[in-house]
């Protein structure tokens, strides 16, 4: 078993950590985050991840956290896994990875440096060079980056569909394979630039697929199509498939919003315009706010209204709000001049702009609220549509943003519903105008 040194106690570094550690490995987290550290040194969590806590509670005598960068020392693999956020301009912000790689100490033997963080094409290279100047020669690079989902994490580090390796040296794709061994998943070996290609051109792809099942719902609202039903027609096409074909709100999180916006930068960088991801990317925008324009059409104007959102995290089965919709939502509710009351299983309504009230349970969200708008499609909300949360409701009007509730069982419920990319029906029209 080897020992892997990790750079960075943040979701990807602490989901990491604990699966190497699960596999049978020797794990050093660093980072800089005193608290951070001592808590993780103590098996508590500083996020929501499925399965994590376990693993953490479970290997904690094969893992470590320290603040000492020279804890790392004689570790055999030394992964970097630092924040990339975007910049002003659009481009990643590599100021976290230049400065792992500035601080790595004097390193014995032949440590291999992997990436992990999302990084533009040609990071590597760069990187290869600052290491040669700092004559670092004896120590390897290699690129593995993560496509670990916020949520199923460790399913998705265990079972993968791949695992990407591009190294300079054969020797180190070998090594960084061989950390692997226990797991059954095709191994693709590749340059660096094209495994940091790989990472970026999954991710548009799978942002693609969101933004087109988008657009085909807003044409099924126009034409009366059930972009439901459409989505199950598509998808049962093995030349395509079923995956990412669910219309909503727009996506979010930590990793779609910013390496879309990478990846458009580094094409405009080299000098082409990626005019496919720039719709994409404005697809997705615009998708957020359409749920305005449906209490709208509703409510007529929003002054004075009271608007419940039901999940604010970006996705369910996490805490994250990084580039969530219910951001957006929040801020042009209350622009418009309506009290938004906000719920969620585990994220933090804080976190949202402006004076949105906090609400403990569903019920208490929905209380005197002029419409309810699904966010984010926790299990609890499956069954929203009861004679409970009508009765408290103000004005029983339901927008699905996430086409989670049974259109024909909301209406016998007594709403008034409206999803995204389905039929109205011919009451569902002017509630409140």
């Amino acid at each position: 078993m080897a020992k892997v040194g990790i750079f960075g106690a943040g979701w990807v570094g602490v989901c990491t950590a604990v699966c190497f550690a699960e596999l049978g490995h020797e794990v050093v987290v660093r980072d800089v985050v005193p608290e951070k550290v001592d808590a993780l040194s103590h098996g508590q969590m500083p996020f929501h991840e499925a399965d994590v806590p376990e693993l953490l509670e479970r290997n904690l005598e094969r893992l470590s956290f320290t603040l000492d960068v020279d804890d790392v020392v004689g570790c055999d693999f030394l992964f970097v896994c630092v924040d990339t956020p975007p910049t002003y301009s659009g481009d990643a912000d590599l100021s976290r990875v230049w400065t792992v790689v500035d601080e790595l100490p004097e390193l014995p033997g032949h440590p291999i440096l992997v990436m992990k963080s999302t990084v533009p094409v040609g990071t590597g290279e760069k990187i290869r060079a600052g290491l040669d100047h700092r004559g670092l020669t004896h120590v390897g690079y290699a690129s593995n980056p993560e496509f670990l989902a916020e949520g199923t994490a460790v399913r998705d580090f265990m079972r993968p569909d791949r695992i990407v390796v591009g190294a300079f040296d054969s020797a180190d794709a070998d090594a960084v394979a061989s950390l692997y061994d226990k797991i059954d998943a095709p191994i693709v070996r590749s340059d660096v630039n094209s495994a940091e290609m790989i990472k970026l051109a999954a991710n548009a792809a799978l942002m693609t697929r969101i933004s087109f099942i988008n657009e085909i719902a807003n044409v099924c609202e126009a034409t009366g199509a059930d972009v439901v039903k459409v989505a199950e027609g598509v998808g049962l096409d093995n030349r395509i498939g079923s995956k990412f074909l669910r219309a909503g709100i727009g996506y979010g999180g930590s990793c779609f919003p910013k390496d879309s916006l990478a990846l458009k930068q580094l094409a405009s960088n080299s000098g082409y315009h990626f005019q496919l991801l720039a719709a994409v990317i404005e697809v997705n925008e615009l998708q957020k706010r359409r749920v305005i324009g449906k209490l709208s059409r509703h409510l007529g104007s929003l002054r004075g209204k009271t608007v419940a959102l039901l999940g604010i995290a970006f996705k369910p089965d996490t805490d994250d709000m990084r580039e969530a919709p219910s951001i957006v939502l929040a801020s042009r509710l209350l622009a418009e001049g309506a009290t938004v009351r906000a719920w969620d299983p585990v994220a933090d309504v804080s976190k949202l702009p402006g004076s949105v009230e906090r609400a403990d349970t569903v019920l208490e969200a929905v209380t005197g609220a002029d419409a309810a708008v699904i966010v984010t499609e926790w299990d609890e909300l499956k069954g929203l549509a009861t004679a409970e949360v009508r009765d408290a409701m103000r004005n029983p009007l339901i927008v699905d943003g996430r086409n989670v509730l049974d259109p024909a069982e909301a209406r016998r419920a007594g709403f008034v519903y409206e999803g995204m990319g389905r039929p109205l029906a011919p009451n569902d029209v002017n509630v409140e105008a």
